[in-house]
C-alpha cells in the first residue's frame, strides 16, 4: 500500500441557492445551503474532502477556523494519523487559544467536523474502499483509537467500547443483508414551512410514488391552526400505515411547546423534533414525560458528545439526531452512537451532509453496533453538486461502492458553485 502524506491543506466557501421555499422552517426563513469544505491534498494525487453545513455568511468564519485548526495535519501520513486519531481529535479540540471560543461548540467545532470528515475521506480513498467498509473491517481495538472519549468515560469507557463491539461480532452476518437491501430513508423535502398546502400534498404523493413511506413536516408557525391543518392533511395523505414526523426547529418556549405538542399528538407523529431551545435539557425531559407516547427527537443543534450524554442521562430524548457535520465529524458521531447504544436509544441522523457521509455511518452503526436500521433523512436539493450523489431508490439509500466518504463536490469558483 503506498504512503499518502498530507502535503496541502485548503478550504472552499461553497454556497448554493435553493429553490423557492426549500429549506425553510419556523426560524430559518431564507436559507442558503453552504458547505465549509476542507481539502487535504496528498502525494499520489488523492484528496480528502470534508464538509460542514452552514446557512449563510457564517460559512466564511468556519473556513477561516479550518485554516487555523488544520495546521497540525501538514506533513502527516494518513495511516499514521488514523492509527490514533482519537489523540489528534483531542489535541485539535483543545487548541489552547481557539478552545476559548467554544469549548467544543460553535464555529470552532464546525471547523473540526469538516477537518475530521476530510481525514476519514482521505483514509478510505487511500485504502480504495468506501468508508462503511473501511470501518467495518477495523478491529474493535482500532475503532477505539479513533475516538476521543474524554468527558464521557462515566458512561462509555474504552473497555466499554471494546466489549460492545466484540459482543456484536458473532451476529454481524444477521445484519449484513442491509448492504444488499439498502438503508430506509424518509423525505424531509415535502414539508418545508414556506410551501403551501397544495405543494405539500403534491410533493408527498409524488414521494409516495417514489417508494417513500415516511415524511417530515415543518411546524412552529405563528398560526397554531395552520400547523394543525397541515399536519392533519399530511396524515391523510400518508394514511395510517405511513410514518409522520413533525419538526418545530426550536421555535417554541417550553410552555408553548407543552401545549402545541399535545395538540399535534392527535396526528400520531413518530416524533416531534426540536420542540424547544436545544440547550434546555430539563425542558426536553419535561416534554418527553408530558407528551408520551409521542416521542421527542433532537440533536441537530446539540454540539458535542458531552451534551448528548446529558440528554440521555436525563431521559430527555428518544431519537438521537446526531450529525457528523455538527459534532466534530465522524469520530464524535461514532462516540455519540456508542453512548446511545448503551442507553438503548436509536440514531436517526440529521443530515447536514445531505446524507452523503451518513449513509456510510448508519451502516456501521447497524452492523457493528447493532443499532436499529431506523430511518435516514433525505434532502435532495444539493444532489447535482456532489460528484457521487447518494443513490436513493424505492425510498431506500443504496449502499455506496466508490472509495471514500461520498463528500466530493463539483468544482467551485469564487466561493460559489458552478
Amino acid at each position: 500500500m503506498p504512503s499518502y502524506t498530507i502535503n496541502k491543506i485548503s478550504t472552499h466557501d461553497a454556497r448554493y441557492k435553493l429553490p423557492a421555499g426549500a429549506g425553510t422552517d419556523a426560524v430559518h426563513t431564507d436559507p442558503e445551503y453552504c458547505m465549509a469544505v476542507t481539502l487535504l491534498g496528498s502525494d499520489h494525487g488523492l484528496c480528502g474532502t470534508g464538509i460542514a453545513l452552514t446557512l449563510g455568511e457564517g460559512n466564511r468564519l468556519v473556513c477561516e477556523a479550518i485554516e487555523m485548526l488544520a495546521r497540525p495535519l501538514a506533513g502527516l501520513e494518513i495511516e499514521e494519523l488514523m492509527a490514533d486519531f482519537g489523540s489528534m481529535a483531542r489535541r485539535l479540540g483543545n487548541d489552547p487559544s481557539l478552545r476559548w471560543l467554544g469549548p467544543h461548540k460553535g464555529v470552532v467545532h464546525l471547523a473540526l467536523a469538516s477537518i475530521t470528515n476530510a481525514c476519514f475521506d482521505l483514509w478510505a480513498k487511500s485504502r480504495g474502499v468506501p468508508l462503511w467498509k473501511l470501518l467495518l473491517d477495523l478491529k474493535p481495538e482500532e475503532v477505539v483509537r479513533l475516538l476521543d472519549l474524554s468527558y464521557v468515560e462515566d458512561e462509555m469507557s474504552a473497555q466499554d467500547v471494546l466489549e460492545l463491539l466484540r459482543n456484536k461480532l458473532a451476529t454481524r452476518p444477521e445484519r449484513e443483508h442491509i448492504l444488499a437491501n439498502g438503508y430506509p430513508g424518509y423525505d424531509t423535502s415535502v414539508g418545508w414551512m414556506a410551501y403551501d398546502d397544495d405543494k405539500v400534498r403534491e410533493l408527498t404523493l409524488r414521494a409516495i410514488d417514489q417508494g417513500f413511506n415516511a415524511f417530515k413536516l415543518k411546524v412552529g408557525s405563528s398560526d397554531a391552526e395552520r400547523d394543525l391543518r397541515r399536519a392533519a392533511m399530511l396524515r391523510e395523505c400518508v394514511g395510517d400505515a405511513g410514518t409522520l414526523m413533525l419538526d418545530a426547529n426550536q421555535r417554541w418556549s417550553l410552555p408553548v411547546a407543552l401545549r402545541r405538542c399535545r395538540e399535534l399528538a392527535k396526528v400520531r407523529p413518530l416524533w416531534i423534533e426540536e420542540p424547544t431551545h436545544p440547550d434546555d435539557i430539563h425542558g426536553h425531559a419535561m416534554l418527553a414525560h408530558a407528551i408520551a407516547p409521542v416521542k421527542v427527537a433532537t440533536g441537530e443543534h446539540i454540539p458535542n458528545r458531552v451534551v448528548f450524554k446529558n440528554f440521555m442521562q436525563s431521559s430527555a430524548v428518544h431519537y438521537v439526531q446526531a450529525d457528523c457535520t455538527r459534532l466534530a465529524g465522524v469520530s464524535e458521531f461514532l462516540t455519540v452512537s456508542l453512548v446511545a447504544k448503551k442507553f438503548g436509544l436509536p440514531i436517526a441522523p440529521h443530515v447536514g451532509d445531505m446524507g452523503q457521509l451518513h449513509q456510510h455511518l448508519v451502516l456501521f452503526n447497524h452492523i457493528a453496533m447493532g443499532h436499529e436500521a431506523l430511518l435516514l433523512e433525505h434532502i435532495p436539493h444539493l444532489r447535482s453538486h456532489f460528484v457521487l450523489p447518494a443513490q436513493v431508490s424505492g425510498g431506500v439509500y443504496k449502499t455506496p461502492q466508490e472509495p471514500g466518504a461520498s463528500c466530493d463536490l463539483k468544482p467551485v469558483s469564487c466561493g460559489r458553485a458552478k
